[in-house]
């Protein structure tokens, strides 16, 4: 092992631990995100891979929906009700998409909207 690989474990290793909770968030988001879009640019072939991405969309506001109805959260009432209700629209809108009944892009609409709020916040705790 040489010295730029030991410098490269320390910095990614260093890096990962100052990371905030709303950085976390944020790419946790964008990764769901991406991979949503990606396989329904896919096309049909892809529909296994869209779906697994929307099921861990779905996973991913379940635990935004309990984080915010957590009375310990530090959010406004205000902004946590409002998260609240988002995360009902994506399980309600996820299940209309996988039943064909619905197009996706209010799911990346709602997901990008996140990912603009917490951009200006990615480095605050």
């Amino acid at each position: 092992m040489n010295a730029q690989t030991l410098a490269q474990r320390a910095y990614a290793q260093s890096s990962a631990t100052t990371r905030t909770d709303r950085a976390l968030e944020y790419d946790l988001i964008a990764r769901v995100t991406h991979r949503i879009k990606a396989a329904a640019e896919a096309g049909p072939a892809a529909y296994p891979k869209l779906v697994e991405a929307l099921y861990d969309n779905r996973r991913l506001w379940t635990a935004l929906a309990v984080d915010v109805a957590d009375s310990d959260n530090g959010l406004p009432a205000d902004l946590r009700s409002r998260i609240f209700f988002l995360s009902e629209f994506v399980q309600a809108h996820t299940g209309k998409v996988l039943a064909r009944k619905a197009r996706l892009a209010p799911l990346l609409e709602v997901n990008a909207a996140i990912l603009r709020g917490l951009n200006g916040r990615r480095h605050k705790k």
